[in-house]
């Protein structure tokens, strides 16, 4: 196997280009660079990553904690952080937690104990079970996590309780007055967050609450079409329009609302929320609230490579903003 001093004799350079090269490519000048890479290609050179490790005290691998690694809204947040952990020279290690605090304390092990660098968590926040903040640990949350909910570490996310009023309030508008929620888990803050603004827009709008109409979910697809068939089985008066809390879910209900003989948005009009690539492909289309995905994972890869660089992060709670998409899934309802 070749090593790092016959890279640096047959480029013509350093041992300390050739590193800088792997870890900082950025910072070397592009012809330099080329020469390197031609030399670790030719060569077939594959650097010792552990003992890189051990020589920087620093480990170039990033956790990304994801609560559902099938769910489309993370792909699209871990492909932005891959875009800037690939350019600044840091690989990734993806956990998919089941929402589990034991398994996030485990990936959270990999940092404490040198064979990372830090740990972005895509996880909603929850003062209760959550193993962070940490202080011994580097640590940014992506998409369920804000300060207002006692993460006392950077984030990056939208406004869910802004985004759920929008979603509502056009179904207000478009002359929806009973309008039913699919929710995630109940200790979920996203939950919390989209929950309140579900209730505030029903209340400027000056119509009570109905708790026999708020569904629990998981954010997955089968829990969308199972808190359709309990809706239909225990209501005695259907709702007009469901809200449901992620696309998952949406898609899910659709599917449920279909099966018993219901057209949407004939029978029933139905929201999202994500803007999932799947939403524009369902029948019928779907309307949501689309989140910044790919950006979102992009700042957060930032702001955590700033820690780990010991800079300080550019910002501690970045809030971006989110699109209302409409589609096909809604209609309205005449006075």
């Amino acid at each position: 196997m070749a090593t790092i001093r016959e890279v640096s004799k047959e480029a013509g350079v350093s041992r300390a280009t050739v590193t800088r090269v792997l870890q900082t490519p950025e910072k070397v000048a592009s012809k330099t660079r080329e020469r390197v890479q031609a030399a670790i290609k030719k060569l077939d050179y594959r650097p010792n990553m552990l003992s890189q490790t051990f020589r920087n005290k620093r480990s170039n691998t990033i956790v990304v904690m994801v609560p559902n690694i099938a769910n489309p809204l993370f792909a699209k947040i871990i492909s932005g952080i891959e875009t800037v952990t690939q350019k600044h020279g840091y690989n990734l290690l993806l956990g998919d937690t089941h929402n589990s605090s034991e398994l996030e304390a485990h990936y959270i092990n990999l940092v404490e104990t040198q064979l990372a660098a830090g740990v972005l968590q895509l996880s909603s926040y929850s003062m209760r079970n959550s193993p962070l903040p940490n202080p011994n640990i580097k640590a940014v949350g992506i998409a369920g996590t804000d300060n207002t909910c006692g993460a006392e570490f950077p984030t990056v996310r939208i406004d869910s309780v802004e985004a759920a009023k929008t979603a509502v309030n056009y179904l207000i508008n478009q002359g929806h007055k009973r309008i039913a929620v699919i929710t995630g888990p109940k200790d979920n803050s996203n939950t919390e967050q989209r929950l309140e603004g579900y209730r505030t827009s029903l209340g400027s709008a000056g119509i009570a609450i109905d708790t026999d109409i708020i569904f629990e979910g998981d954010f997955r697809l089968a829990s969308g079409q199972s808190a359709v068939t309990r809706m239909l089985k225990q209501t005695s008066e259907l709702p007009t329009a469901i809200f449901c809390m992620n696309d998952e879910m949406a898609i899910g209900a659709i599917n449920g609302l279909s099966s018993a003989g219901l057209t949407v948005p004939e029978d029933m009009s139905v929201i999202g929320f994500d803007d999932i690539d799947f939403a524009a492909f369902v029948t019928p289309q779907l309307t949501t609230i689309a989140q910044p995905a790919n950006e979102m994972g992009q700042r957060g890869a930032t702001l955590l490579i700033q820690m780990i660089e010991e800079q300080s992060p550019s910002d501690q709670d970045i809030v971006l903003p989110f699109e209302f998409v409409v589609r096909n899934s809604v209609s309205k309802i005449e006075p």
